[in-house]
């Protein structure tokens, strides 16, 4: 089955196997591995390319990347269907897979960080809002959790990845990023035959409970991505504890290789790679724990994790201690991976079936922001005061930061809860 008019046109899910749930999750996954691939990789050429704080301008130029492609791909998604806007996202990022491997200087992984950026923003809304659509309205929240875990495993995938190829393969950036090709090549065959049909247009109600409980409105194609009336309170929930989550994987990522290096007093990108795979596995494995809690439980317990893995990683740059900095990633992924998956189900519970990709679109704009701004400020700050003050207040805020977006979370009983219906 492909997208096609057959059948009732914007109809979606609910007729085809729970596989395709699955399968239509993979392309996140491996677009995600490319999202972070490069991260184990860094600390070969910091010592000659860049400083602490160009090196986080490199990552941030990954974040503007996206963000840009979110103001268009999430519209366009909901409009034209998933595969238009997912097809070129799977053939835009092997030729940053080819800059990669070929890079020589700053100006060249700029170029690939923009790529990919821009990549990643096509395939976190538009095919996150497509294994939606696979699903079908009774497999809501399975898709929220597949969609949510494809996304952090395949983030974690890549460092690992990337710094075991590194150490052990001949011609280690030439084999890191031609692995990613042909695993992007599998991504772009599940596009092709992925199950969605195309979408009946905006301004409709769908009818269909809880996701109907509001209405799209036509606006313009390329726009700062938003909610329609009704789920704007669901998506600042959402962001409360996403987007504290985020930047604080974010900041051990663009910044991780470097304190690791200097508190080891190695270069080992296995190590690296290892540091953001545990990151991301806790991210992952913490969502399938907590499926079946309600959804004001998981947020409160993101929102926990994140200041528990900011407060770990400020132990870890006073004290010089490894096992702070390696205690501090399991907590830090787990408040992502919470925050992300709360706000993708509440989203999921109350957008129609016809404006996923936009919902998406706006969670990953209010959570990739911050996240590229502040360790930008943070890596610059640490070539003018040191490492050491700029984690310490940066951890410290974004504890603070944490712990008031767990706590706009309504508590049980209380009127606009948000406790899972049904």
């Amino acid at each position: 089955m492909t997208e096609t008019t057959s059948g009732a046109r914007g109809t979606y899910g609910g007729d085809v196997p729970v596989r395709w749930v699955w399968l239509a999750a993979w392309p996140v996954t491996a677009v995600f591995v490319l999202s972070n691939a490069a991260t184990p990789l860094y600390c070969c050429g910091s010592a000659r390319w860049f400083s602490g704080g160009t090196l986080t301008v490199v990552f941030a130029c990954y974040i503007a990347g996206l963000l840009g492609s979110l103001l268009v791909s999430g519209v366009v998604s909901d409009r034209i269907g998933r595969k238009p806007v997912l097809l070129p996202a799977p053939g835009l990022a092997p030729l940053a897979c080819l800059v990669f491997a070929t890079a020589g200087g700053v100006a060249a992984l700029i170029t690939a960080r923009l790529c990919t950026g821009i990549a990643v923003g096509a395939v976190v809304s538009a095919c996150m809002a497509a294994v939606t659509d696979v699903a079908g309205p009774a497999r809501r929240r399975l898709a929220a959790l597949l969609a949510s875990c494809a996304m952090v495993f395949g983030a974690g995938l890549g460092p690992l990845l990337a710094g075991v190829l590194s150490e052990t393969a001949p011609g280690p950036t030439v084999t890191v990023f031609a692995v990613e090709a042909v695993l992007l090549v599998t991504a772009v065959a599940v596009v092709v035959r992925m199950p969605v049909r195309r979408p009946a247009g905006t301004g409709t109600d769908t009818g269909s409970g809880a996701a109907a409980v509001v209405r799209l409105r036509p606006r313009a194609w390329i726009r700062v991505p938003g909610v329609p009336r009704g789920a704007g309170r669901q998506l600042g929930l959402g962001l409360a504890v996403f987007a504290p989550g985020i930047t604080a994987t974010s900041f051990v990522l663009s910044l991780g290789p470097s304190l690791l290096a200097d508190l080891l007093g190695t270069g080992s990108r296995i190590a690296s790679g290892a540091l953001a795979f545990g990151m991301f596995l806790s991210a992952t494995g913490v969502q399938f724990a907590v499926r079946r809690l309600p959804r004001r439980r998981v947020l409160v317990t993101g929102a926990g994790a994140t200041a528990l893995g900011m407060l770990a990683l400020v132990t870890a740059v006073r004290t010089g201690s490894v096992a702070a900095l390696v205690a501090a990633a399991p907590p830090a992924g787990a408040g992502q991976g919470l925050g992300q998956l709360g706000g993708l189900s509440l989203l999921n519970s109350t957008v129609p079936v016809e404006g996923p990709a936009e919902a998406n679109a706006a969670l990953n704009v209010g959570g990739y922001l911050p996240a590229g701004v502040l360790p930008v400020l943070v890596g610059h700050g640490s070539d003018a005061v040191g490492l050491t003050a700029a984690a310490t207040v940066f951890g410290t805020a974004l504890a603070v930061v944490a712990v008031v977006g767990g706590g706009l979370v309504p508590l049980p009983g209380r009127r606009g809860s948000v406790e899972p219906a049904g």
